[in-house]
């Protein structure tokens, strides 16, 4: 086939070209029309992204980095995971409709997924449009969309289900799986040779202390771990969420693992609107002692990521830089957090 694919410099976003990107969209199923428009989406930092307009609807194309790229041990099959995102999430959210998952990796050197484009803009870009009264709306309605969410239950580890990444193999129990979970970034950051703004052998004292409050957790819930706003779609002129993206981070666990994102660098759960829109539709939130602690420990577990990932996405410029002492405060603010509630 004439065509090319190219990779970035780092050895991470892959840039096929136009005749390559038309023949994988054939091989979804989708033919492309003579004036179909196939453009990049800018932004991403992990995937390289393609909006598809001119057919029938709206399309976005996501190609994963090649398999040999440098990333976090739980960075691995993640199209995959967004695609059983997905699906699962469906009866609940307004998410994304999978039209085709490739693994062959024959077309490019990597994963790929085509799916259809929701209405609205990132809530993120759109924030200075907002007033206070319509942002306070936006997070309830936000609240009944994650308590929608946590009602999609997985199955327990004696039907074939279990706690984690699906990417990464299932435990029996949370303890075990969150353990592994948050032992596996702090390999990562030994092996990209990150210095940590909390010692790892802190940490590691910390999550043994928690493991009863981690056993509370029996049931694996559906939790995106990725509901910052840059991943909420929203019409600022009607005032409503529109859909939930980027679902690739997903796992089964506890469904308070979902508010940090939900409240970046924040306290979700003092977000009273989103907390009354989670309520509003019969979603349950106990903050308790042991659900405290765990939801610090989940908070290090997000910043500890944030602090890692940076390292093999090669992020070192100004912002970023600015961005890793935030993260680094938060993270260690975070940890003295955890262990007040260990009393």
């Amino acid at each position: 086939m004439a065509s090319e694919t190219t990779v970035d410099g780092i050895g991470r976003q892959i840039r096929p070209d136009r005749t390559r990107l038309i023949e994988m969209l054939r091989r979804a199923g989708v033919p492309a029309p003579s004036g179909s428009l196939v453009e990049p989406i800018s932004g991403g930092t992990f995937n390289t992204a393609y909006r598809v307009t001119g057919g029938d609807r709206r399309l976005v194309l996501k190609i994963a980095p090649p398999p040999a790229a440098a990333g976090l041990t739980y960075e691995r099959d993640l199209l995959c995971t967004e695609a059983a995102f997905y699906r699962a999430a469906a009866p609940v959210l307004p998410v994304p409709e999978v039209v085709h998952i490739c693994t062959d990796r024959d077309l490019v050197p990597a994963d790929w997924l085509l799916m259809t484009e929701l209405p609205g803009a990132n809530w993120f870009a759109s924030q200075r449009r907002l007033a206070e009264q319509q942002t306070a709306r936006l997070r309830r309605q936000l609240g009944s969309a994650v308590a929608g969410l946590h009602r999609v239950i997985g199955l327990r580890p004696v039907t074939g289900g279990g706690f984690g990444y699906p990417q990464l193999g299932l435990s029996a129990d949370w303890p075990t799986a969150f353990t592994g979970m948050l032992e596996a970034v702090l390999a990562d950051a030994a092996r990209y040779g990150v210095d940590l703004p909390v010692p790892a052998e802190l940490l590691r004292t910390r999550l043994a202390a928690a493991r009863p409050a981690l056993a509370e957790v029996t049931v694996p819930t559906l939790v995106h771990f990725d509901l910052w706003p840059g991943n909420v779609l929203v019409d600022p002129d009607q005032v409503r969420v529109t859909g939930v993206v980027d679902g690739e981070r997903a796992f089964w666990g506890d469904p308070l693992a979902e508010l940090p994102s939900l409240g970046l660098f924040g306290r979700a759960e003092d977000d009273p609107d989103l907390i009354a829109g989670y309520r509003s539709v019969g979603g349950t939130l106990e903050l308790g002692a042991t659900a405290r602690c765990r939801l610090e420990l989940y908070r290090v577990y997000l910043y500890l990521i944030m602090t890692v990932e940076v390292v093999p996405r090669g992020a070192t410029g100004p912002d970023d830089r600015a961005m890793a002492r935030l993260v680094a405060a938060h993270l260690r603010a975070a940890v003295d957090r955890l262990a007040g509630t260990e009393s």
